[in-house]
C-alpha cells in the first residue's frame, strides 16, 4: 500500500504528459481515441426522475392535507351556490389524483432504495411526517362520504367504510410506534422540539372525526355502532397524548423562544388537535341511535371550549410569524408551508360547524371568511410549490445526508483497516 501510494504521482504525471502530447497532435491515433458521448435527453430525464424519487419525502402528503381541507370547506360553506360545489368536486378530484401519484412515487422510492426507509425512520424530523399520510387519506374519506356516497348510492358506502378502516390501521400504527421512536431513537434535547411531534398523533383524532361522518352514510345500524365505538377509542388514543405534547411544547416555547425561521410555520400545527378535539362530537351525536340529544348538547359545549383553546394557539402562531418576519426580514419557503393550510382549515371547519348550530349571522360570515381565506392561502402555497418543484429546489430529502455520511464513515473505516493490514 505504501509503495503503491509512492508510485502514484509518477503514473499521474505520465498520464498527464500523454494527454498533452495527444492534444498537441503528437502520438495521436484517432482509431484509438475514446469517443465522448453527451447524455441524451432520455438519459437526462431518467437521471432527473431517479433523483426526484430518491428525494421524495413523506412530507409531500401535507399537500393532500391542504388540498383536501380546501375541497371540504368549499363543500360545507354556509352560503352555497351550485358553482361552488363544482369547484369543490374539482379540487377533490385533484386531491385524489395527487394522492395516487404521491403514493406511487413513495412505493417506488422504498422499493428501489430500501435503505432510505431505515434512514428516514431514524431521522428526527422526516420520520414525523409519516403522520401526514393517514391525515391525507382522511380528507379523501371525508369528502367521499359527504359528496360521493349520497350522489352514487348503492354499495359506495362499503368502499368508503373500507377506506376508513385502512386509514385507522395506518393512523394507529403511526400514533403508537413513532412516539416510541422519538423516545428510544431520536432522544432530542427539548430546544430542538417542534410542533411536528404532533403529526404522528393527530392522525387518530382525524380518523375519529371521520368516523362520525362515515357512520352517517352507513345503512346498517350495527355497522354504525361499530364505527362510533371505534371513533371513541381513537379519540381516546389521540387527544390525551396530544395534550401532553402540547404541554411539553409550551414549556419549550417558554424556555427557548419560538422555533427557527426554517420551521416557524410549524407553530400553526397545535391548532389541529386543540380545535379538532371538540369537532367530532357533532358528527358523533348525529350518528348516535340513543342519547343523541345529550351527546349533541355536550359536544356543542365542548366544541366551543376547544374552539376558544384554539384561539390561544392561533394568536401564538400569528405572533411568532410576525416576530420572525421582523427579525429576519422574511422566512424561506419550503414544503413546511403546507403547515399553514390544514390547521387553519380545521379551525375554519369548526367555525362553520358551529355556525350551523347557532342561529347567528356573525358565525356564518366568520366561517365563510375563514374558509375563503384558507382556500386563498391554498392557491398561494400551491403556486409557490409548483414554481419550486419545476426547478427541483423543493424536492430535497435531508435523510439522504445520513446515508451518505454512513457510506463515507464505512469507506474511511475500510481504508484505515487496509492501511493497518499493509503495515
Amino acid at each position: 500500500m505504501v509503495a503503491d501510494s509512492a508510485a502514484r504521482p509518477t503514473v499521474q504525471t505520465s498520464v498527464a504528459s500523454r494527454d498533452i502530447e495527444t492534444s498537441n497532435g503528437c502520438n495521436a491515433h484517432p482509431e484509438n481515441a475514446v469517443p465522448v458521448h453527451s447524455p441524451t435527453p432520455a438519459a437526462m430525464l431518467r437521471q432527473r426522475w431517479r433523483k426526484t424519487v430518491r428525494n421524495f419525502t413523506p412530507s409531500w402528503f401535507s399537500v393532500n392535507m391542504g388540498t383536501g381541507i380546501s375541497s371540504i370547506l368549499l363543500h360545507q360553506l354556509p352560503f352555497q351556490t351550485p358553482w361552488l360545489h363544482y369547484v369543490s368536486y374539482t379540487i377533490f378530484g385533484l386531491n385524489v389524483l395527487l394522492f395516487c401519484i404521491f403514493l406511487g412515487v413513495s412505493t417506488v422510492r422504498y422499493a428501489m432504495y430500501p435503505e432510505i426507509w431505515h434512514a428516514m425512520i431514524r431521522h428526527p424530523a422526516q420520520s414525523l411526517f409519516i403522520g401526514t399520510f393517514p391525515m391525507a387519506l382522511a380528507t379523501i374519506v371525508n369528502m367521499f362520504a359527504l359528496a360521493c356516497v349520497p350522489a352514487w348510492g348503492g354499495g359506495s358506502w362499503m368502499f368508503v367504510w373500507a377506506l376508513w378502516w385502512i386509514d385507522i390501521a395506518v393512523s394507529v400504527a403511526t400514533c403508537f410506534y413513532l412516539p416510541f421512536v422519538i423516545i428510544t431513537v431520536h432522544a432530542l434535547p427539548i430546544n430542538n422540539m417542534t410542533a411536528a411531534w404532533l403529526l404522528p398523533i393527530v392522525g387518530t383524532i382525524v380518523a375519529s372525526a371521520s368516523g362520525g361522518i362515515v357512520a352517517q352514510v352507513l345503512p346498517h345500524p350495527q355497522h354504525a355502532e361499530i364505527t362510533m365505538f371505534t371513533s371513541y377509542v381513537l379519540w381516546g388514543t389521540g387527544v390525551p397524548l396530544a395534550m401532553c405534547v402540547l404541554t411539553i411544547y409550551l414549556y419549550r416555547l417558554t424556555q427557548h423562544s419560538v422555533p427557527p425561521k426554517e420551521v416557524i410555520v410549524s407553530t400553526f400545527l397545535p391548532l389541529d388537535p386543540s380545535v379538532r378535539a371538540g369537532l367530532p362530537y357533532r358528527s358523533w351525536a348525529c350518528s348516535a341511535t340513543n342519547a343523541g340529544d345529550i351527546l349533541y348538547i355536550v359536544g356543542f359545549l365542548v366544541a366551543i371550549v376547544m374552539w376558544g383553546f384554539g384561539l390561544v394557539w392561533l394568536f401564538i402562531a400569528l405572533a411568532s410569524i410576525v416576530k420572525t418576519h421582523r427579525q429576519y426580514n422574511g422566512f424561506p419557503f419550503n414544503i413546511g408551508w403546507w403547515g399553514f393550510t390544514f390547521p387553519l382549515g380545521v379551525f375554519a371547519t369548526s367555525t362553520v360547524q358551529m355556525a350551523k348550530d347557532m342561529p347567528s349571522m356573525f358565525s356564518k360570515v366568520l366561517g365563510t371568511m375563514l374558509s375563503l381565506s384558507v382556500v386563498l392561502l391554498w392557491i398561494i402555497v400551491s403556486f409557490l410549490t409548483l414554481r419550486k418543484a419545476y426547478t427541483g429546489t423543493i424536492i430535497v430529502a435531508p435523510c439522504l445526508e445520513t446515508i451518505e455520511a454512513e457510506k463515507r464513515a464505512s469507506k474511511e473505516e475500510k481504508l484505515e483497516l487496509e492501511a493497518s493490514l499493509d503495515k
